[in-house]
């Protein structure tokens, strides 16, 4: 049963631990839009010997709809379907559901699943107060009990759920934060599906798409890579043509407020300080409502918080890291401005190679290892001891030289790893002026860090180097895109 899931070695090992628990467990499952939560415990727990209850919210739905809905599972789970009074409140359902509980056999394993849990739990509804109360009083005595609740809006689950204060304070034993896919466990859905890509192929969807399974889903095996991301993402009816407004209206009350965010964060592509997005988004005050929001981003994958390498006195910046977001940003919403639709099979054919195309493909390369960290690491060594990482940058005054490197290894042997990441269509070559590139930005280096570490080079490409005298001289190490597909989660 659980090969068929894929990519979630750690997230099995952990369900596998539940499951040969002698108590009770409370599990809260979090993670973006379309990342595979549902199916990751439907497919785990599904198959397993015992009952398994199942409740999904409804997006919008009343009270009214959510109790039958409820009245529904608990009917078809427990009684055979047969009909069954409907409930006015969650604690009187909670109470039908306890009471089915405790006329199952004491050995028997019981599963609660309650999907899209902020779509039950809106407000006023009394759903998590009779969770509390079942959970105090009830369910947390009855060994073979795991309650799995789930949600898509990050910062709800950790707010109320994983880091709740009153009766829910301390009450998740487990708690699962489901990332998208690394690009080695995309490689690995892709063979599961019989889809037969190389690697490059697979980067060239990664950076439209990410991780996300999904997406990949919708891959037609009869169409190349430039076709399916056409299919998908520019013509009308493609699944990621319209995603991005169904993907914040989903999970947020105000989701107008989140894509201003999301739009100031992604014109600054190495990162926005604080400052300068508040007064970016002016109309969104600083404070509390903005830190709930950047955080929720955040925990859903969206964007990542950051300091500067070696400059923590610039406080945190942000960076946007979700693939899709930055791909429709970049092409899917100026053709949305322009034609709203197109019908052409090859728009996407006329664009890759373009001037415009490569420069962002470097960008979204770069992103993509910056989220492959632990790879790179393990691919020329680091995998072991204490490496700080992150980006370095240096903006000087009207006279001197600015420098930026993409990614700085900091590490614990009185060295530092210099970066360079570069995304080519053949093998990189180091030119006599590019040598000389690195060797300023290394004196910078330097001279600002005032680091006394040995300074060792790194080049990072998808299509390798080409090695002549300038490599030899300055590069220690080279990473190229298949170290990226290490077996490692995200960084």
């Amino acid at each position: 049963m659980t090969n068929q899931i894929i990519g979630r070695q750690n997230e099995i090992k952990i369900l596998e631990n539940i499951l040969s628990s002698q108590t009770a467990e409370f599990v809260a499952i979090y993670g973006r839009r379309r990342v595979g939560k549902t199916y990751l415990i439907k497919q785990f727990f599904s198959e397993q010997s015992g009952v398994f209850f199942e409740l999904t919210g409804l997006n919008d739905g009343s009270l009214k709809e959510q109790l039958v809905n409820f009245s529904v599972s608990l009917s078809k789970t427990f009684y055979q379907e047969a009909e069954m009074a409907i409930q006015k409140s969650w604690m009187d359902a909670l109470r039908q559901l306890s009471s089915a509980i405790d006329n199952t056999p004491l050995n028997k394993r019981i599963i609660i699943f309650f999907d899209e849990l902020p779509w039950l739990s809106t407000r006023k509804s009394g759903f998590l107060k009779a969770i509390e109360y079942y959970w105090n009083t009830h369910w947390s005595y009855r060994k073979k009990l795991i309650l799995v609740v789930c949600g898509s809006a990050a910062s709800w689950m950790l707010e109320k759920i994983v880091h709740a204060k009153g009766g829910l304070h301390n009450r998740i034993t487990v708690n699962i934060r489901l990332q998208p896919f690394s690009l080695n466990e995309v490689q690995d859905y892709l063979t599961y599906q019989g889809h037969e890509l190389n690697k490059e192929q697979i980067l060239k969807l990664y950076m439209a798409m990410g991780g996300i399974p999904h997406y990949l889903k919708g891959l037609k095996k009869n169409l190349s890579v430039t076709q399916n991301i056409n299919a998908m993402c520019f013509q009308k009816g493609g699944m990621l043509f319209d995603e991005f407004g169904k993907l914040f209206h989903s999970l947020y009350e105000d989701p107008d407020a989140y894509i201003k965010i999301i739009r100031a964060i992604a014109k600054k592509t190495n990162g926005i300080s604080r400052e300068e997005l508040i007064n970016s988004v002016k109309s969104i005050s600083d404070g509390g409502y903005l830190n709930v929001m950047l955080k929720s981003l955040e925990e859903a994958g969206f964007i990542s918080a950051f300091l500067p390498l070696g400059h923590t006195r610039r406080g945190v910046h942000y960076r946007l890291i979700d693939e899709y977001t930055l791909f429709y940003l970049n092409w899917i919403e100026p053709l949305h401005k322009k034609t709203r639709v197109t019908k052409s099979t090859s728009y996407w054919a006329t664009v890759i190679h373009t001037s415009a195309w490569y420069a962002w493909a470097g960008y979204a390369f770069e992103a993509v290892c910056l989220k492959h960290v632990e790879s790179i690491k393990k691919s020329i060594g680091l995998d072991k001891g204490h490496v700080y990482w992150g980006d370095w940058r240096y903006t000087p005054g009207r006279d001197g030289k600015g420098a930026q490197i993409d990614l700085v290894l900091d590490r614990d042997d009185d060295c530092v790893t210099l970066c360079e990441i570069k995304h080519t269509e053949k093998p990189f070559v180091i030119t006599k002026s590019y040598a000389s590139e690195i060797e300023t930005k290394q004196a910078i280096y330097k001279e600002q860090t005032r680091t006394k570490k040995q300074i060792l080079w790194c080049l990072i490409t998808n299509n390798g180097v080409s090695k002549n005298q300038y490599f030899k001289k300055l590069i220690n190490y080279v990473v190229i895109l298949d170290d990226l597909y290490h077996e490692s989660s995200l960084s």
